[in-house]
């Protein structure tokens, strides 16, 4: 390794939130995030005013981020942005910047793949966390995505498992829809959730073979129930919300957890790691912790602020790409899908 540390500016801007960090080596040095407000009155992200957003946050987040870290432009060793997947206007402002930016500066630029990076965001050094052995299993859980990955090196993963339909977060946010509560809905289902019975109401899980996941039965399935007793009383979800919310907050676990169980069993590897928002929810991090006492498993779970959206998990990955030497050029396009 070398012995002059590396520092790196990363951006991140693949959704609704504008965030900028700089690492030194593995050592998150700074780590800012703007969040948009503007979304809640549509009931989630619209794409045309997320961008407009990050044209407005870049350059602010920014200079934050760098006077947090005390560190002078001209000190940084490289510039890391997230090239994808996302809402393709958002990609493009942190992209176009991070490009102009590394060019001005005459540093090498550096794509990183956001999924890579919620992965990856357990090496981030961080007292009182350990870090993964490869090879390890992440479970990734989001609003947009929902896989199981085999992490066989830092470039070398392999999705053994993923949604056919919609993601994890999703299937929260809608059921928090269905009942009334404002967006985002998930952080208040788990809120309710621990108040709650989770054996009050009974919800199937969907039989999906091997590792894959499937939630548009399970959001059906909330929807009808909710109308059908909402007809026989309406004010079924006031005086039940705790229960319902900790019957369905159960149930989407176990099917997350049923999944994991049958990765450990398949592959024989017993570290276990998650990342993505979804893995702040409480009661999944209680899940996994009682798994680790249950079945022998070694798990992780990040630091409450890596587990969202955050550029301190785009820079740890382009610290180990600067290691690498893994550059990209100008020409290095942005992507609303992209593969690990």
């Amino acid at each position: 390794m070398a012995e002059n540390p590396t520092y790196i500016l990363s951006i991140e801007s693949s959704c609704d939130d504008t965030a900028a960090a700089v690492m030194c080596n593995d050592k998150v040095l700074s780590n800012v995030v703007a969040g948009q407000k503007i979304h809640e009155q549509y009931g989630g992200v619209v794409p045309e005013l997320a961008s407009r957003a990050h044209q407005q946050n870049i350059v602010p987040v920014i200079d934050v981020a760098l006077e947090r870290a005390g560190i002078q432009k001209s000190q940084l060793s490289a510039v890391a942005f997230t090239q994808g997947p996302g809402l393709m206007g958002s990609l493009l402002v942190g992209s176009s910047f991070a490009k102009s930016m590394a060019q001005a500066l005459n540093v090498p630029l550096i794509a990183v793949n956001h999924m890579q990076a919620h992965i990856l965001a357990h090496f981030i050094d961080e007292e009182g966390f350990d870090k993964p052995v490869f090879p390890f299993l992440a479970m990734t859980i989001s609003g947009g995505h929902t896989q199981i990955v085999k992490v066989n090196s830092f470039f070398d993963m392999q999705v053994i498992g993923e949604t056919t339909d919609d993601a994890v977060g999703e299937a929260f946010d809608k059921s928090a829809k269905i009942l009334g509560l404002p967006y985002p809905g998930g952080p208040l289902v788990d809120k309710y959730a621990q108040l709650g019975n989770p054996k009050a109401f009974a919800f199937t899980k969907p039989k999906v073979p091997g590792l894959d996941f499937s939630f548009s039965g399970l959001k059906t399935q909330i929807l009808y129930f909710v109308q059908k007793n909402i007809a026989a009383n309406p004010n079924f979800i006031a005086e039940n919300i705790n229960d319902i919310c900790a019957s369905i907050q159960h149930t989407i676990i176990n099917i997350l957890m049923d999944k994991l169980k049958l990765a450990v069993k398949e592959t024989g590897i017993k570290q276990v790691a998650i990342g993505g928002g979804v893995s702040a929810n409480s009661g999944i991090r209680k899940a996994l912790t009682d798994a680790q006492k249950k079945y022998g498993w070694k798990t992780f779970v990040p630091k409450f602020e890596y587990t969202t959206d955050n550029a301190a998990m785009i820079g740890i990955v382009g610290y180990h790409k600067y290691l690498e030497q893994q550059f990209s050029d100008a020409a290095t396009t942005s992507k609303a899908r992209i593969e690990l």
